[in-house]
């Protein structure tokens, strides 16, 4: 069983690896990561990028409606698998590993990035949202807006 800390870096990894799908980072950390659970297995290696090949059309192809569950799943999928490669390792080896994915982490890995699915809005930073004068203002609206006056509300109401 690993540690908090091999724990912790397993799960960012998995999440580096979901997050980066689809993005300009993708091909430089699917390499990397490729390489890393191959630990020097050519044929490994290329099982490995087959899978996240897999990981990859997954995403994209994730119905909006599924896409957060379809994310948080290949996280885990992808967390156990490094865990499985640094539980496999002798306490040496496992160091070494470990200061090996932290640097591939910190080199592909999309840094501060947000992101959000289809419809939805991601800020990475601060952000401003006012509204002015009977004006409507909203990072996403799903529907319509309307503005205007409210109608009066019934005499039995109060």
């Amino acid at each position: 069983m690993l540690d908090q800390v091999l724990t912790a870096l397993a799960a960012s990894g998995g999440t580096a690896v979901v997050t980066a799908a689809g993005t300009d980072a993708w091909a430089g950390l699917r390499q990397a990561v490729a390489r890393w659970l191959g630990r020097g297995d050519a044929q490994r290696e290329q099982d490995e990028l087959e899978r996240l090949d897999r990981t990859g059309a997954a995403i994209q192809a994730a119905d909006p409606a599924d896409a957060e569950l379809a994310r948080l799943r290949l996280e885990g999928s992808w967390q156990a698998r490094i865990e499985a490669v640094l539980e496999s390792l002798s306490e040496g080896e496992r160091d070494q590993a470990a200061d090996q994915l932290r640097g591939l982490l910190a080199r592909h890995a999309p840094q501060g990035a947000a992101t959000a699915g289809p419809g939805g809005l991601a800020v990475a930073g601060d952000i401003n949202v006012r509204a002015d004068g009977g004006s409507i203002v909203a990072g996403v609206i799903s529907g319509g807006a309307h503005t205007g006056t409210p109608p009066a509300p019934d005499p039995s109401q109060g």
